[in-house]
């Protein structure tokens, strides 16, 4: 199970944690994911793993097309 958002594919970053000493260790940093359902064009709903900044997105997307009827 791959930690990648489905409609994004954004997923893990690499880099480093830096110590006071200046001591370098490898770190990562993951993706904010969340399990989501959603509704699909024949009506059927299917969970997806969704990353929390895309879904303020498909959120601020909704919300102009329902402003905007």
């Amino acid at each position: 199970m791959a930690r990648k958002c489905d409609i994004t594919g954004k997923g893990p970053l690499t880099g480093n944690n830096v110590s006071h000493a200046n001591n370098k260790t490898k770190r990562r940093q993951l993706p904010n994911l969340r399990s989501v359902k959603i509704t699909l064009e024949d009506g059927t709903t299917q969970r997806v793993k969704v990353a929390a900044s895309t879904l303020r997105t498909m959120k601020k997307h909704a919300a102009q097309a329902a402003t905007a009827e």
